[in-house]
């Protein structure tokens, strides 16, 4: 997928960057189904795009193959003017959309997937950046609730939340990393399914990344995070697992030259075999009879998708 890949980051890679440039390239490959909404937030604005490639036997050809949704996770492509070029946050957005194309050009030639797959990011240049630990992170121009609200489609019947993950020191890996599926405020064992594709698109034994309860609680509560990558399990009941592009050393989001088009690359493919497998219901976020024991054997858990007792 390194042509999709390119071909995106060069669009993406620019200070007039929106998403009518992205909308226009796959109604090109025709892909009809691409939304674009432009949206105000008090630190700017930014053009949320949502794009449905129908299944031959998903919903909206009224069958019963469940539906993929990707979400690209970030905060902005770019910090201008206080930094020019791509930054590394915006590994999750060119990844998604590099699926978007690439699934597009299939859908042209005759390769449908079985079930829908819903993808969605959002595309500004000049977001703001801030300051966390150990290194700064890009900021947003709009709030975390904003995105959920325009990035989780009810459709979706799995997530994949992909986001740069390079400002830390727990994912000491450069490629990219998955996280435990997250559902309803517990966090559970890692896919056996999605372990096994990993380790087929890489060709390596598959890496993993721990995360803690801090990490699934919502933005804003006062509470450390790693960062966003899982931000998207506080807003839905439906599985989701975190695909992390990452790094050996810490990275700062609003870092230029810092986007390895090869790391991307890979993760890109690893959303599409996803895609391919969960569509023709052979891949399995959870064990949903495990799943349901839990629950019974320790109660609901969603109340840590919440701000809990933050009144108080």
């Amino acid at each position: 997928m390194l042509k999709q890949v390119i071909e995106i980051f060069d669009l993406l890679d620019s200070s007039k960057a929106n998403g009518k440039v992205i909308r226009e390239i796959l109604l090109e490959k025709n892909q009809k189904e691409v939304l674009v909404e432009t949206v105000q937030g008090e630190k700017g604005r930014t053009d949320f795009i949502k794009i449905k490639i129908p299944g031959r036997k998903g919903k909206t050809r009224d069958g019963d193959a469940p539906t993929l949704g990707l979400i690209g996770r970030l905060g902005g492509l770019g910090a201008r003017p206080e930094r020019i070029g791509f930054v590394s946050d915006g590994d999750g957005a060119l990844t998604v959309l590099s699926v978007a194309l690439k699934l597009s050009e299939m859908a042209a030639q005759g390769d449908n997937l079985d079930g829908d797959v819903i993808i969605t990011t959002h595309i500004c240049p000049d977001a703001p950046t801030r300051p966390h630990e150990p290194v700064p992170f890009m900021d947003s121009p709009i709030d975390i609730y904003t995105m959920n609200k325009h990035e989780i489609d009810a459709e979706m019947d799995a997530i994949l939340s992909v986001d740069t993950t390079k400002g830390n020191r727990i994912i000491n890996h450069k490629g990219f990393a998955i996280s435990p599926t997250v559902k309803e405020g517990y966090i559970l064992r890692v896919s056996e399914d999605l372990l096994d594709i990993m380790q087929v698109v890489t060709g390596r034994f598959p890496v993993t990344f721990p995360i803690t309860i801090q990490d699934i609680t919502p933005y804003g509560n006062g509470i450390y995070h790693l960062n966003s990558i899982l931000q998207p399990s506080v807003a839905t009941k439906v599985p989701v697992v975190g695909v992390a592009v990452t790094t050996e050393t810490p990275v700062p989001g609003c870092a230029t030259g810092a986007t390895h088009l090869t790391d991307v690359e890979v993760a890109a493919r690893f959303c599409l075999e996803v895609a391919k497998s969960f569509g023709r219901k052979q891949c399995q976020f959870y064990d949903k009879q495990e799943f349901e024991r839990i629950k019974k054997l320790y109660g609901d858990m969603s109340h840590l998708q919440t701000f809990g007792n933050m009144e108080d």
